[in-house]
């Protein structure tokens, strides 16, 4: 096994088990490396972790086991999966079968790099964001049709990622163990979450289809919900609207830039509505708009909502996005403040791993003053646990909100 050795001062991360490791810190002349497994040292010696080196990644070394005894080969992968599957078992035992939608991988955090598994019902969605995951597909898809036997696998690449890891934009799927070419569109997939129903067209939709992350913050906005006037900012596919829905809003409005989704939403309202989930009228207090939420939040009238959710889409995918994306958080939010009723509630977040909770208050504190008004939070909203935050890799915390009162 080849190995690297780590310049001196930038041992100490990664000793922490911190997993990522830049060429910048590698004292190891990379000339001398290949695509493989590396035993990483210090300068005097001392042993790390085992890793995964590739030079055509952005990320050049990826430790995977801080144990001297547990060399991560194929064996490795499969108890790594299988634990972190495992670790989500309380979901698969839902008896009353009231969420059948939740994250079973969610990469680095579960100490399997660039690899994020979903479940929706019978189906996983695989995403891949880093070559040594793209590289390991075929045993990532094995193991979880040995340990799951699901009905249809969809594995993708990350189009966000597919620039800096030299991959390209795949989407495969993969049934009663081969990959196969669907001859037609498939048949939506069913599933649920907190007793609402959705579906996905597996292939369809951006990303995974639907974002379970959100899945606590969603129940949490019912409390504010009943008869009031809703403003979904990019609503998606509806997920938010629904609890409104059931929680009694009179009136709830879907922004979303893409008309697809939207249309999406109102086949999700009128299938909960069918179901029972939400009350029997729910169609006729829906509105759609297909529009840029920046521009909307201009437009639209002021004291007419009493409640506003504001989830705009990740606005910083690096640290050097930041500033921009800092930018656009307190734009949306002075409008909102501006634009909602006196004692009104706003649901606001950023997905913006380089934004965190304490930037994101801040930016709020700013969209206050520049309003006008006062501020009460409410509540702070995070990532729901089937996406863990690992001590050791702050990175893996992305999602954060906050519940505000607005007062004039």
């Amino acid at each position: 096994m080849q190995t690297i050795i780590i310049k001196e001062g930038k041992e100490k991360q990664l000793l922490r088990h911190h997993p990522w490791v830049f060429s910048g810190a590698l004292l190891t002349k990379e000339a001398d490396l290949s695509t493989d497994l590396a035993r990483v040292e210090t300068q005097n010696g001392q042993f790390i972790a085992y890793g995964w080196y590739d030079s055509q990644s952005h990320i050049a070394l990826r430790l995977l086991s801080w144990d001297e005894k547990t060399i991560p080969d194929e064996g490795w992968w499969v108890d790594t999966i299988t634990k972190s599957v495992l670790r989500r078992s309380a979901f698969f035992q839902d008896k009353k079968a009231g969420t059948t939608t939740f994250r079973i991988i969610f990469g680095e955090a579960d100490m399997l790099p660039g690899l994020v598994v979903d479940v929706y019902g019978t189906m996983l969605r695989i995403i891949i964001s880093a070559r040594i995951a793209w590289d390991h597909r075929d045993l990532i898809v094995s193991t979880l049709e040995q340990l799951l036997k699901p009905t249809l696998i969809l594995l993708g690449t990350d189009s966000a990622f597919c620039g800096i890891e030299h991959l390209s934009e795949t989407l495969l799927y993969y049934q009663d163990g081969a990959y196969f070419t669907p001859a037609k569109r498939l048949d939506p997939v069913r599933f649920r979450e907190d007793n609402l129903l959705y579906e996905v067209v597996p292939g369809k939709g951006q990303k995974s289809g639907f974002y379970c992350d959100q899945r606590e913050n969603r129940k949490a906005i019912e409390a504010y919900a009943k008869d009031a006037v809703v403003l979904d900012g990019c609503s998606y596919t509806g997920a938010f609207s629904l609890h409104a829905l059931r929680a009694g809003a009179k009136q709830v409005d879907l922004f979303d830039s893409s008309e697809q989704a939207l249309k999406q939403a109102l086949v999700h309202v009128h299938i909960n509505q069918e179901q029972g989930s939400i009350p029997p009228e729910s169609r006729e207090k829906v509105s759609i708009t297909v529009c840029d939420i920046f521009e909307q939040m201009r437009k639209i009238p002021s004291d007419h909502y009493d409640l506003m959710i504001l989830d705009p889409p990740k606005l910083a995918q690096t640290k050097a996005q930041a500033q921009g994306a800092q930018k656009a958080y307190k734009d949306l939010n002075r409008l909102a403040m501006q634009k909602i009723r006196n004692g009104g509630i706003i649901a606001t977040f950023s997905c913006s791993g380089a934004i965190n909770l304490e930037q994101l208050r801040l930016i709020l504190a700013w969209s206050a003053k520049d309003a006008n008004v006062e501020i009460q939070i409410l509540k702070v909203l995070t990532q729901a646990e089937d996406h863990p935050v690992r001590l050791s890799f702050p990175e893996s915390e992305y999602l954060g909100g906050y519940i505000l009162r607005v007062i004039r």
